[in-house]
């Protein structure tokens, strides 16, 4: 049984350079595009920030309130699969066991942070702050006390993490919709084409996703807006060979 992080690897070194994650912002016009050799950086860097910066080891959990937010935003993505890479648990509030995020120690929320504050000082948890600015920049505004500011940090970690061993059986997912083993993960059907996926609630949008592409060797277009014109438009200049 393969490992999601397994996958990443074998991906960077099979087809590094090619698209893995292209997203899609109609609202703004945001288009972000990222090999797999991107995402795999952001990932190693993540994962220094969450172990020596947080302390997080293996069994821990993360709520990631960001993926509640915004589920199919490429930072979401790479927080998810440095978390996996860690042995962390991703939760989401509202979780499997009806309360996903009680025992973290850590949230991860969007520029919408302030909705969480109160929860992780209920949790006795840490917040980090993800700006989502399309450069990965930080936040232009200064940050209040006890909020850290995600891409300001995660650029000053290394580029080559040293994980550890995550045992298969390791909790790696919980939500409103599912409880996933490590092993479960690489369960989720693999995608060889350049899928289009419109995110909706956070499983289903991580499980066709990102998911989807490094199980399958594909890679995906998220889209995020109502726009049928601009659909149509990236349809025909991403080359999509599949929609979900």
């Amino acid at each position: 049984m393969q490992l999601i992080s397994r996958r990443l690897r074998q991906r960077t070194s099979a087809a590094g350079a090619d698209p893995l994650i292209t997203y899609y912002d109609l609202g703004s016009g945001e288009r972000t595009e990222l090999s797999a050799v991107t995402v795999s950086n952001w990932v190693e860097k993540t994962c220094y920030l969450l172990t020596d910066e947080y302390g997080l080891d293996l069994g821990d959990i993360v709520l990631l309130d960001v993926a509640r937010t915004h589920p199919g935003h490429w930072v979401t993505a790479c927080l998810e699969l440095a978390c996996w890479r860690i042995g962390a648990t991703v939760a989401v509030d509202g979780g499997h066991d009806a309360d996903g995020g009680a025992d973290a120690r850590l949230v991860v929320a969007g520029p919408d942070y302030g909705a969480v504050v109160a929860r992780a000082a209920e949790l006795g948890a840490d917040v980090l702050a993800c700006s989502l600015h399309p450069l990965g920049l930080p936040f232009t505004e200064r940050l209040p006390a006890g909020v850290t500011d995600y891409s300001l940090d995660v650029r000053a970690q290394p580029d080559q993490y040293a994980a550890m061993p995550v045992p298969t059986d390791a909790p790696a997912w919980r939500s409103a919709e599912v409880a996933l083993t490590q092993a479960e993960l690489d369960n989720v059907a693999g995608s060889a084409d350049r899928r289009l996926i419109r995110p909706t609630t956070p499983w289903p949008t991580v499980r066709d996703g990102i998911l989807a592409a490094l199980i399958g060797g594909g890679s995906v277009v998220v889209v995020v807006g109502e726009d049928d014109a601009a659909l149509a438009r990236i349809r025909t200049t991403e080359n999509v060979q599949a929609e979900v």
